[in-house]
């Protein structure tokens, strides 16, 4: 398992993450932002509220979370200079 060791908000919904392995790249979760539990990531704010949990991946208090696996293998990283 890929564990989240660091989490880190940036703008524009961007997370920077350190993986247990010392990947460390910067993904964007807009994609990942619409209805239901997600829509409450549209407020900046409660964006910045996310933690690592247990298992190694991220979550929110209301509960949206993302597998440390589907981040490190399948959301692809950005460059800060394309932002």
């Amino acid at each position: 398992m890929n564990r989240i060791v660091l989490v880190k908000t940036l703008p524009k919904y961007l997370l920077e993450l350190t993986f247990e392995d010392n990947l460390c790249k910067v993904v964007d979760i807009t994609p990942f932002i619409g209805q239901g539990l997600s829509a409450a990531l549209h407020d900046e704010e409660y964006f910045q509220k996310v933690e690592i949990e247990s298992g190694g991946g991220i979550y929110w208090p209301n509960g949206y979370d993302f597998c440390p696996n589907f981040l490190h293998d399948e959301v692809p990283a950005i460059s800060l200079a394309s932002v």
